[in-house]
């Protein structure tokens, strides 16, 4: 069973009275320990598609298929719960909190689960070690490079064991350096833990990295990719 399956899902907003369609009868399947990107330029769907794996939008028509759970269908409640158990998300902005450590930071996913503080100081450290910020447990976004804020950021995204990550332009605001560095990390992450990471992306080394390339063009997927 694929990990997701999206099924003739269609997004149409309608805010102005004049229907856009953002994505238009999208078909895909992605297994577990992929490492994939959905392109395609600007306006194209590619981050209304991510937005519908990771349920932050609703598709109008079609499924969104995780782990067998039809996910369209869930109720606002169940759907955070879903979330916050399955799904990590890397954004491109880093999205930290800024009056928390990076360690805090680690942790607060973890927190909202309802793990116990010997579990969270635990697995934040270790994660935070893994990323190579292990030096870096108490300082704030503020005293972290774009590149630091970003290792934490996937550290964050680790730290609820999700069955993948979903990373949103995630070298966008880095310099080249950084963003090879984070790739290098997010590769190793695939490789070494089998964790499936799905970029949506136009940053060429993104997408020299991944193994497999979805464009979107016009809402619609123009060509699905394998590259070695």
């Amino acid at each position: 069973m694929a990990l997701i399956r999206i099924e003739n899902v269609s997004k149409i907003y309608d805010e102005t009275k004049v229907p856009v369609h953002a994505l238009t009868d999208v078909n895909l399947e992605i297994e577990r320990g992929e490492f994939t990107a959905i392109v395609g330029p600007s306006g194209s769907g590619k981050t209304t598609l991510l937005n519908m794996i990771g349920g932050l939008d609703s598709p109008t028509y079609g499924k969104v298929v995780i782990n067998g759970m039809d996910i369209s269908r869930l109720k606002t409640d169940k759907l955070i719960e879903f979330r916050l158990k399955n799904i990590g998300f890397v954004f491109q902005s880093f999205n930290l909190i800024p009056v928390l450590t990076a360690k805090e930071n680690v942790e607060f996913i973890m927190l909202l689960q309802g793990a116990k503080k010997e579990e969270r100081e635990k697995r934040s450290v270790e994660l935070l070690e893994a990323v190579g910020l292990g030096d870096k447990l108490h300082a704030r976004p503020f005293e972290l490079s774009g590149g630091q804020q970003q290792r934490v950021a996937v550290a964050r995204a680790l730290a609820s064991r999700p069955s993948f990550v979903l990373a949103d332009e995630p070298t966008a605001n880095l310099d080249t350096e950084s963003a090879e560095e984070l790739l290098d990390l997010m590769e190793h992450l695939n490789k070494q833990l089998g964790m499936t990471f799905i970029f949506a992306s136009h940053d060429h080394k993104v997408i020299r990295r991944v193994r497999r390339i979805v464009t979107l063009e016009d809402g619609r997927v123009k060509s699905d990719v394998k590259q070695s």
